[in-house]
């Protein structure tokens, strides 16, 4: 019997090759083998996955639960091919609805608060970092994790272009931004580097340590910011967060074209490009398309109807 570690390393390095990061994954699943180390198992049960993927530490939300345990069910089924008294739990086991939440499109006001609200933070740099990562999202529709990880390499000022490697499938994609945005970041890096002359990082957005943005500061940071800014959640399944800047792109985007009255459909390509997504992406153009219709119903029928309305 393979030892149950070495057997993660080859089943991750498999996965990997792939394409798959398994980044949450491997964390998971190192945590469970440490819960059948503790119980001196040595073999996946579908009694001992599905115990410690409802563990109370877990908490008790159904849709965590079942993806734990989707992660143990993965690791389960490359070993029960080396091993057959390893058991794979079924797909089923555990109730996993997912309920997707209705993107939060912010209005030009709350963009302008949000702004506002990052000189309430604790120093200089601090407050000129987020006043940046927030208008980077608003006027490219970035993911965080894509902002946060841009180099200086990343930036071409001269030419008004950004550099996005590493993205959620794969690939690198290069976005022009407006003649004033470059002006902005140009603003920001002359501060950044007067203020912290030797950072430790190459990023672009830098810590008051100089040492790249986390992604989960970056949240906890947005929640504070949107608190002061005043901004509240619009209904139980539409609530404020950072991601929904970029849904607020996207469908601004849309709302543009359509008053310019040039072949959307034709666009959509251009859209789904510059934002990232791979071309069969339909999940993602649905959730656009709701989103013009939300702000069509809350703004009257008709071309003139469209504005900066209120989804939720």
């Amino acid at each position: 019997m393979i030892p149950l570690r070495q057997a993660l390393a080859d089943y991750l390095q498999i996965r990997r090759a792939l394409g798959y990061k398994l980044e949450r994954a491997e964390k998971l699943l190192l945590q469970y083998l440490d819960y059948l180390g503790a119980l001196g198992a040595q073999t996946v049960t579908i009694e001992n996955a599905v115990t410690w993927s409802t563990l109370p530490a877990a908490g008790k939300n159904g849709h965590w639960w079942a993806f734990r345990l989707s992660a143990v069910r993965g690791f389960a089924g490359y070993l029960q091919a080396l091993d057959e008294t390893h058991e794979v739990p079924p797909a089923d086991v555990l109730p996993n609805r997912v309920h997707r939440a209705i993107p939060y499109l912010y209005s030009q006001q709350e963009i302008l608060a949000l702004m506002a609200a990052t000189s309430s933070l604790r120093g200089e740099l601090r407050q000129a970092t987020y006043r940046t990562l927030i208008g980077l999202l608003v006027v490219t529709g970035m993911r965080v994790g894509e902002a946060i990880r841009l180099d200086n390499d990343d930036v071409d000022l001269h030419h008004g272009i950004l550099t996005v490697r590493g993205t959620k499938f794969g690939k690198s994609r290069e976005l022009p931004v407006h003649a004033t945005t470059v002006d902005a970041l140009r603003a920001y890096l002359r501060l950044r580097d007067r203020l912290c002359p030797q950072p430790v990082s190459d990023a672009v957005l830098i810590s008051p340590a100089g040492t790249r943005l986390l992604y989960c500061n970056v949240h906890s940071t947005f929640r504070d910011l949107r608190r002061r800014a005043g901004i509240t959640p619009r209904s139980a399944v539409s609530r404020p967060r950072i991601h929904d800047v970029r849904h607020t792109f996207a469908v601004r985007t849309l709302l543009g074209w359509y008053r310019t009255e040039v072949e959307v459909q034709a666009r959509l390509p251009l859209l789904s490009t510059y934002l990232g997504h791979y071309a069969g992406d339909r999940v993602k153009r649905r959730e656009c398309r709701r989103g013009v219709r939300c702000r069509v119903r809350r703004r009257g029928a008709g071309r003139r109807g469209f504005g900066v309305g209120r989804c939720g």
